[in-house]
């Protein structure tokens, strides 16, 4: 259960990503940071942000930040994927190789 909320603290710090860029696209279009539309993108940027926080918080009241922190660099993977499918923004082979690593190290660390 505890790395379930991890995981979900993840995918809450990569969405709160993508929505930061939405937030500076939204910004640069508009001209103004007090457009509604980038007002309330960066609004639930921050607010998921911070929901992530506290339940991350939550997390390492449950279990040791050594063993679950490596979790995090799955954001590392998760936000370029969320890129390309929001932002249509294309890899180059190396991504893939160096996204393998990640998950190896990821898989390693948390079963060590």
């Amino acid at each position: 259960m505890i790395y379930f909320i991890a995981l979900i603290c993840v995918l809450g710090i990569a969405a709160g990503q993508i929505l930061f860029k939405l937030s500076a696209t939204s910004l640069q279009k508009s001209g103004s940071l007090f457009d509604l539309s980038t007002l309330t993108t960066l609004f639930f940027a921050f607010a998921l942000y911070g929901i992530t926080t506290i339940a991350w918080v939550w997390v390492l009241q449950k279990i040791e930040l050594g063993k679950v922190y490596p979790l995090m660099a799955m954001a590392f993977v998760l936000v370029p994927i969320g890129s390309h499918f929001f932002f249509g923004e294309r890899f180059q082979p190396q991504y893939f190789v160096g996204v393998a690593m990640i998950m190896a190290g990821i898989v390693l660390a948390v079963k060590a």
